[in-house]
């Protein structure tokens, strides 16, 4: 294997995309170490990291206008090229032990929805004229995988206007039947909040917001998918049931029953996922799919949120599907090891 230095980042990162892996992580006095197949494997006869010379290694990759001190700041965001291989989410942080950094890697090519083995239900949400689609899940979970594969399903399939709103950009879409403008938050635009609302004066029909990370940006999602729009959006939530009490907790209890009516009407499906290890190399998605039908509407309407799992239990035929269903599916496939479900 060719030596690879600890202070080339770009070579680290080059290192850990030939091999399949999906993060980097660089920490003060540690080796670098990357994910494969969600593990967390040290790279081989390479030495630990001061904080000094982490410091150093980090810095020639700063965006030119970045005024990132560590003196000063906590953290920064940003996105890193490495041409003709990967792009890369970059989170710099300090922490106890001096300077970390946590590299994502973005494949150059967005998948298909076959690609990521998405059940047919995805494609015809894709269709929909209006209304939100919450993609959810823990960090790592693939959220982000799978938005880009429905964005690009429509941007193949749809002569569409999408705005995305992003920190930072992952996936770079190649405009095929859609036109796409992709805005980074504190590069393109101040905040998920005022690009959110310019966006409703720029004639879209498809808005991804990155994150919905607090209330007036859910306001705003809420708002541009009751006025006509498909909204696509994700939030760090586990199931449909606690996606949709997360939501509407956030606001206050004067606003709670005025915002489920809103959900229930603007809401057109949460997809729940989680990532397993595949028999074969690499993971694959596990869903939970719940869809907006008029008993789901008027569960949300009611509080009445625990009552969705015997829902998504009895709505399979209308693509419907609980973790459970999936993980048969897969396993049935002999995409999983029946092992692989339990855990």
């Amino acid at each position: 294997m060719e030596l690879i230095l600890a202070t080339d980042i770009r070579k680290l990162l080059t290192h850990v995309a030939g091999h399949h892996g999906s993060d980097l992580h660089l920490s003060s006095g540690m080796p670098p170490m990357y994910r494969v197949d969600g593990d967390l494997l040290p790279f081989e006869n390479i030495e630990p990291i001061s904080s000094n010379e982490l410091l150093e290694m980090l810095k020639a990759i700063l965006p030119s206008k970045s005024l990132f001190s560590p003196e000063e700041n906590s953290e920064l965001d940003f996105s890193l090229d490495l041409p003709s291989i990967a792009r890369c989410r970059v989170n710099i942080f300090r922490q106890m032990k001096g300077m970390s950094a946590a590299f994502r890697i973005v494949p150059l090519t967005v998948p298909t929805l076959n690609d990521l083995v998405m059940p047919p239900i995805l494609q015809k949400l894709c269709k929909l004229q209006n209304g939100m689609i919450l993609v959810t899940g823990p960090t790592g979970s693939g959220k982000s995988t799978t938005l880009a594969a429905m964005i690009d399903y429509i941007n193949q399939t749809e002569p569409c206007h999408i705005i995305t709103i992003e920190d930072p950009i992952e996936f770079v879409y190649q405009n095929k039947l859609s036109l796409i403008e992709q805005r980074e938050v504190h590069q393109h635009t101040a905040s998920f909040n005022s690009a959110l609302r310019a966006a409703l004066r720029e004639d879209p029909d498809v808005i991804l917001v990155g994150e919905m990370r607090d209330i007036e940006t859910i306001r705003l999602a809420l708002t541009a998918a009751e006025t006509g729009h498909l909204v696509f959006a994700t939030l760090h939530t586990s199931s449909a049931s606690k996606t949709i009490n997360r939501i509407i907790d956030v606001f206050s209890n004067g606003e709670k029953e005025l915002v489920r009516t809103m959900l229930a009407e603007s809401l057109q499906a949460v997809i729940a996922q989680n990532l397993i290890k595949r028999k074969e190399k690499g993971r694959v998605a596990v869903l939970e799919v719940l869809l907006s039908t008029p008993a789901v509407r008027n569960l949300i309407r009611e509080n009445k949120t625990p009552q969705l799992e015997s829902v998504l239990q009895t709505g399979q035929s209308l693509g419907m599907r609980s973790y459970e269903q999936s993980m048969k599916e897969l396993i049935a496939a002999s995409i999983i090891n029946p092992a692989e479900a339990i855990n």
